[in-house]
């Protein structure tokens, strides 16, 4: 029995699977062999071969030709062969022929969960020590230094001041004049069913004074202004500019961290004062519109409730946020690693970490009133 001839698909398929390069092989011509290779494998073929047996010079450029057919072939799941290469053209090659292997995956290490949990605990002792470390340094710089005539940035503080403060009044006194108007809506949807709807009067004035203006504006600092900080001195430490003021003998706690630190202690209480009366504003707006209160009776209600105590509370919670945003702030800022990335991960961070600790630090005020 004889064997059956080859069909004339196999017949046709064999010469397509070869290509021969020309006798320079560079960007002009490069370009030829890669559409040879694409047309070959277009046409099905699973191995092609570049015979580079009449080849005599070669350069970089169409190496890198070379290494395009590589990847072409292997986006079809073909094979790419490179044939009869010679001299100078071989040791090309040799050179470049690592480039032509498929990218390896990146093997990711695997973590036990005991192991992975004691890297956790490590990695938060460490920052822990490092955040103390901090701590100690810019509250010596923010007040022991100034007691003992080493004084404070007074430029930068302006500077701080102008721009966590200032420029912060309409964002706060619009959001606590909002807020002021939900909690009367609310508050009053319930008193008014007893037809006691004045005491929305006194609601609001004891809600803000001793909880909501701290809090919102605590807030609305740490997502503004905390955020600014952290970003600006993970930029300085990304460019190297910290190195710099140190490599200059200059404490970065003192031309940097305390001015911000002692604007916010002074910029948070003050915004505060200014969320009281833009709360009580919305209040009272609906007060005297919706509800139809006449002012008269709505002021003396506000009059006879509030208390000193209650103001006092509301201001030393801030001042304590205050200072908890900046130390914050200034944490995440110092410890940014890497780039770009880094720098919109620490903000991010930074922002997180503020309004946790104020509500982590409100809570336990709240604890603390409640049981004395």
């Amino acid at each position: 029995m004889t064997p059956d001839p080859p069909s004339q698909d196999s017949r046709h398929e064999a010469p397509e699977a070869a290509v021969a390069a020309p006798a320079t092989l560079s960007r002009a011509t490069g370009g030829q062999v890669l559409a040879a290779v694409r047309a070959r494998l277009e046409a099905g073929a699973r191995e092609v071969t570049i015979d580079l047996s009449g080849v005599g010079a070669m350069d970089s450029q169409g190496a890198a030709f070379l290494q395009l057919a590589h990847e072409a072939a292997r986006a079809r799941g073909a094979r790419l062969r490179l044939e009869g290469a010679r001299g100078a053209v071989a040791e090309l090659l040799e050179l470049v022929r690592a480039s032509f292997a498929p990218p390896r995956a990146a093997e990711r290490e695997q973590v036990g969960f005991l192991e992975g949990l004691g890297q956790s605990v490590f990695a938060a002792l460490a920052e822990a020590r490092q955040a103390a470390g901090l701590v100690v340094e810019t509250l010596y710089w923010s007040v022991l230094a100034p007691v003992h005539g080493q004084g404070l940035r007074w430029g930068a503080l302006m500077d701080e001041l102008h721009e966590i403060g200032v420029r912060a009044i309409g964002i706060v006194a619009l959001l606590n004049l909002l807020l002021g108007v939900i909690i009367a809506l609310l508050s009053a949807a319930q008193l008014q069913r007893f037809g006691q709807a004045i005491w929305v009067a006194d609601l609001v004035l004891i809600a803000f004074a001793r909880e909501l203006a701290a809090v919102l504006t605590a807030v609305i600092v740490s997502a503004r202004s905390g955020a600014a900080i952290t970003a600006e001195l993970a930029t300085m430490k990304v460019q190297e500019e910290l190195d710099a003021l140190r490599s200059m003998g200059l404490s970065t706690a003192k031309f940097l961290l305390a001015p911000k630190l002692w604007a916010l202690v002074v910029a948070v209480p003050a915004l505060t004062v200014l969320a009281n009366v833009a709360g009580n504003a919305g209040g009272a707006f609906l007060g005297l519109t919706l509800l139809g209160e006449a002012p008269a009776r709505w002021w003396d209600h506000l009059v006879s409730a509030a208390a000193l105590g209650d103001f006092a509370q509301g201001l030393f919670k801030s001042l304590l946020f205050a200072v908890i945003i900046g130390l914050v702030a200034c944490h995440n800022g110092l410890r940014v690693e890497g780039g770009a990335r880094g720098v919109g991960l620490a903000t991010t961070r930074s922002v997180v970490m503020d309004i946790f600790f104020i509500i982590v630090a409100d809570m336990v005020f709240a604890s603390i009133f409640f049981f004395t």
